[in-house]
Order: structure tokens, then C-alpha cells, then sequence
């Protein structure tokens, strides 16, 4: 498989059909759910997930979260999240 092409800022980012984000609490967090099994995000990556909706541009995303999380420079690490989070198939790309 090749390397994706790095995510730009106005690409929307949306969760396929296939994942399913919910709060579970026997793990006492955000999880992403799927058929072959689940995925526990931690605090920040499930901030970043809620804000996937297939609407939200990275850049969009980005905002939102530098106004909940005033102060904070999170524009490097929320970018390289996304791309992990493509590579691994939580997140697709709906505009290219």
C-alpha cells in the first residue's frame, strides 16, 4: 500500500460507515467501534474525533479546537493525528 498523500487544510475529514464513535463506559472513554473490533481513544484523539463529521475542514477542525482549548498550539499535533487516523482507515477523506 502507498503512502497517502498528507492531508491539506481544506480537505473534510469524515468517520466511514463502518466505525462508529461512542462513549463507552465499562472502558470509561470515547471508542471507536467496528466489526472486527473497537479502538479506545485517548482524551485528545477523541476531542479531535468528535469533530469529524464530513462537513469540518481540517482547517474548520483545527479552530475548533484551538477556542475550546485556548492558549494551546495544537495545529502540528491535530495534523498528524488526522493523517494517522487516515492511514489506519478511522477517518476518510469525503472532497477529494
Amino acid at each position: 500500500m502507498s503512502a497517502a498523500q498528507p492531508l491539506a487544510f481544506a480537505d473534510v475529514p469524515a468517520i466511514p460507515a463502518r466505525y462508529r464513535l461512542q462513549w463507552e463506559p465499562a472502558q470509561q472513554g470515547w471508542v471507536l467501534l467496528f466489526p472486527e473490533g473497537m479502538v479506545k481513544l485517548s482524551a485528545s484523539a477523541a476531542e479531535i474525533v468528535k469533530r469529524v463529521d464530513g462537513r469540518a475542514s481540517v482547517d474548520e477542525i483545527m479552530h475548533g479546537l484551538e477556542q475550546a482549548f485556548p492558549g494551546t498550539d495544537l495545529r502540528g499535533d491535530v495534523l498528524e493525528f488526522l493523517n494517522a487516523a487516515r492511514e489506519r482507515g478511522w477517518i476518510e477523506i469525503c472532497n477529494r
